[in-house]
């Protein structure tokens, strides 16, 4: 069995392949959180001493070691935050009040604990569920700072140990120096009924842990990112080819019929594309060959009556034998073009400035006042034999009907520009898109001594169209000028 014989894949649909794409970021997404979570370990909370507390409130030193700076401020009343103390720290209000030799009823003390989040990370991360292994500071996972702070000597970790190690921190859980984890306020109520309220500074933003999730998370995004873009550059790729080969359609009919591979939705309408392609191909090839069919047998009676008026005589004879030359010389010119639009076309990049100046010389070789003022070399995608006609149309009716032909090619915004300028008489503004009908022959130009039949003009227009570009008249004081614009290769 051969590659031809074998079944087409199936095409997804884009709606299945945009889903497939959503799932993919949000279980890589997932995924990568999971990872923080998993292996960043979670911020150590700042950690104050019930002692520490109490010298802030007696005016000792705000400066503490294993957290952040305290605050202090002197108050006629109590802040509404510190007014009802909570019963979940009534311990810790109890162990401050003895700390500080006053009754509980002057004292307030609010602590704001780490949320259960970080208790969660400690939790997976780690791996134990109470002691130390909760707060990682057990066998391996002890640091030196942490060891040192155990044993009490300075420089230790930033916070203390739980279970054990708060034996070591200082007289065991019920003791002075028994922990505070995170942020807290205290309040003292002096005998004159004053309060002094020590606060910790609250935790800049953003801090190192949040500093280094972000930036995995950018490290996630710049992983993810060149992923999802050719993943979704797949799926879009076919719709710019179909783009393409729509674009190409109008430059060249004959163009052949596209391939696509990607999603149903394309590839059906490909399918109708191709389709569409064939009837429009299949009805210009018919009307070409109705009008050429149509052109050819016009002659046989065309030369019956150049026969017969042969043996006539007077001025009829003159008048009729003109108008069968007319009548031939337009019938030769719509064969000529048939032939000529019949033949497949072969698309080769070029240079314009080139060509044309193969077109000036073959015009100046016969007479002809042609002079390119200005040239620029621009490449462009055609027929050569097409294009060549193209030019030799305009320059030849510059010279014939305006006296002399002057030719500037340039380049703008992606296409090439080439200007015909004669020195004739102009055209009408009524005329400047008449004379791009067939046979139509403005009134300067009805004498058939000068040659044409008005076919020059529209085979002009058609070929720079057939190329993707137009063909356009201008007229003022000085003569007709002709703007021909061409898509220049990329």
């Amino acid at each position: 069995m051969t590659s031809s014989d074998r079944a087409p894949r199936p095409r997804w649909p884009i709606s299945v392949q945009l889903v497939a794409l959503l799932l993919a970021s949000l279980l890589v997404a997932q995924a990568i959180t999971f990872a923080i979570i998993l292996l960043m370990p979670p911020p150590r909370p700042a950690v104050y001493r019930i002692a520490e507390a109490a010298s802030a409130l007696h005016g000792g030193p705000l400066k503490v070691r294993f957290g952040r700076p305290l605050t202090r401020v002197i108050l006629a009343r109590l802040p509404p935050d510190l007014a009802t103390p909570r019963r979940e720290r009534e311990r810790s209000r109890g162990l401050l009040a003895r700390t500080l030799g006053l009754p509980e009823a002057r004292v307030r003390l609010v602590e704001q604990s780490p949320s259960p989040a970080w208790f969660l990370m400690r939790r997976l991360g780690r791996g134990g569920p109470r002691g130390e292994h909760r707060l990682g500071l057990s066998g391996a996972d002890r640091g030196p700072r942490d060891a040192a702070f155990m044993a009490g000597e300075p420089g230790g970790g930033e916070w203390p140990p739980p279970g054990r190690g708060m034996r070591r921190f200082g007289g065991g859980p019920g003791g002075p120096d028994f922990p505070i984890f995170g942020d807290f306020a205290a309040a003292a109520q002096q005998s004159d009924g004053t309060w002094v309220v020590v606060r910790s500074t609250p935790e800049p933003f953003p801090n190192d842990w949040q500093l280094r999730t972000g930036l995995w998370l950018l490290a996630s995004i710049l992983l993810v990112t060149p992923a999802g873009y050719l993943f979704a550059r797949r799926i879009t790729a076919p719709l710019k080819r179909f783009a393409q080969a729509a674009e190409t359609l109008g430059r060249d009919p004959h163009a052949p019929q596209m391939t696509l591979k990607g999603p149903a939705e394309v590839g059906a309408a490909a399918n109708a594309f191709n389709e569409m392609q064939g009837r429009l191909h299949r009805y210009i090839t018919d009307r070409t060959a109705m009008v050429g069919a149509i052109s050819h047998d016009l002659r046989t009676p065309l030369a019956r009556i150049r026969f017969k008026m042969e043996a006539a005589d007077g001025p009829l004879k003159d008048s009729v034998l003109s108008d069968v030359a007319q009548m031939e010389q337009m019938i030769g010119g719509v064969l000529a073009f048939i032939r000529d639009e019949s033949q497949p076309r072969r698309r080769e990049r070029l240079d314009l400035l080139s060509l044309i100046e193969c077109v000036a010389d073959d015009a100046a070789s016969v007479g002809g006042d042609v002079e390119i003022v200005e040239g620029r070399p621009v490449a462009v995608d055609g027929d050569p034999v097409a294009l060549q006609r193209l030019f030799a149309n305009l320059v030849d009716n510059a010279v014939r009907y305006g006296h002399a032909a002057r030719i500037q090619v340039s380049e703008d915004q992606g296409a090439a520009v080439v200007v015909i300028a004669d020195r004739g008489e102009g055209l009408s503004p009524s005329d400047l898109e008449r004379v791009f009908q067939p046979f139509f022959r403005a009134d300067s130009s009805r004498n058939l001594d000068t040659g044409g039949v008005g076919l020059g003009l529209p085979i002009a227009r058609s070929t720079a169209r057939a190329h993707g570009g137009d063909v356009a008249l201008t007229s003022g004081p000085t003569g007709a000028t002709a703007v021909v614009t061409l898509p220049a290769a990329a």
